[in-house]
């Protein structure tokens, strides 16, 4: 069990880090927008962020979905332990119904003003690059892991398409969050498919509106199949404000402000409702 523990937080890891670094070298040769916020604060935060949540997740629940997908299959727990399916079988539907949980959790967290309070952190990045890929508040990740775990029981995932789909969900955060250039037609027939940085980018506007588009993280189909996809931006990609309106006129928050951030009472108002409001 600690063999396997290890080899997938290595596997994790190594592949996070050969993305990261790919999607760092592509935004230097081909950025799709002009920096107008300075980077080494941006990057210094960010990386800050993800580094802690790094040691805060191994000293927490650290692998605990992959875990309890283990210990769910040991004990024959969750539906496809029960049917006893073909592995392969087995996989591909975690995948895709793990991936449509991720969607929905997307949503919830912003609908559901007190999960608000913490998710806003990812969206108060004044620009978007591929260190705002892993922006989130550790107890965001933390109450995230608890939920994707709840529906690896529930399903009896197999730990191969746990560990497959945590890999995804992570490259496709770093991707889809790029600050790089991809022609107009390669994009268009990309979204039929995935979700590309230009159709996330729409998701990180300003514009109430948009901000409650585009939630998926990989694949397109659930926001197109839900009707929350959004094609365009009303400012288009290079004019549109990333961020939130309330942090747009402040400096880069710094690191401890995006901590406790969550409990300020007069700045964690910013409810859905009110953002329908404003639409």
């Amino acid at each position: 069990m600690i063999n396997l523990l290890k080899s997938e937080g290595g596997i994790r890891l190594s592949l996070f880090l050969v993305v990261f670094i790919i999607m760092s070298i592509w935004e230097i040769m081909s950025p799709k927008r002009k920096r107008l916020v300075s980077k080494r604060q941006r990057w210094f935060t960010n990386l800050s962020i993800i580094f802690i949540n790094m040691v805060f997740v191994r000293f927490t629940l650290g692998a605990f979905a992959y875990t309890v997908a283990i210990f769910s299959q040991l004990k024959g727990w969750g539906l496809f332990n029960y049917l006893e399916t073909d592995l392969w079988i087995s996989v591909v539907i975690s995948i895709i119904i793990l991936d449509f949980s991720v969607y929905l959790q997307h949503i919830i967290v912003h609908a559901v003003p007190l999960f608000w309070r913490l998710h806003r952190i990812h969206h108060t990045d004044l620009e978007l690059d591929v260190s705002s890929g892993l922006r989130f508040h550790p107890l965001e990740i933390f109450l995230s892991l608890l939920y994707k775990s709840i529906i690896v029981i529930v399903l009896g995932a197999p730990a191969i398409a746990v560990l497959i789909f945590e890999v995804i969900l992570s490259a496709t955060s770093l991707f889809n969050h790029g600050n790089v250039a991809i022609p107009k037609s390669i994009d268009t027939l990309l979204r039929y498919i995935i979700v590309t940085p230009d159709m996330h980018r729409i998701h990180h506007s300003t514009i109430m509106d948009e901000i409650n588009s585009n939630f998926g993280f990989s694949v397109s189909w659930w926001d197109r199949m839900c009707g929350t996809y959004k094609k365009t931006s009303s400012l288009g990609q290079l004019k549109m404000e990333i961020g939130l309106k309330e942090f747009r006129n402040q400096n880069e928050l710094r690191l401890f402000d995006l901590f406790t951030l969550p409990f300020h009472g007069k700045m964690g108002q910013y409810s859905f409702q009110k953002r329908n409001e404003t639409n």
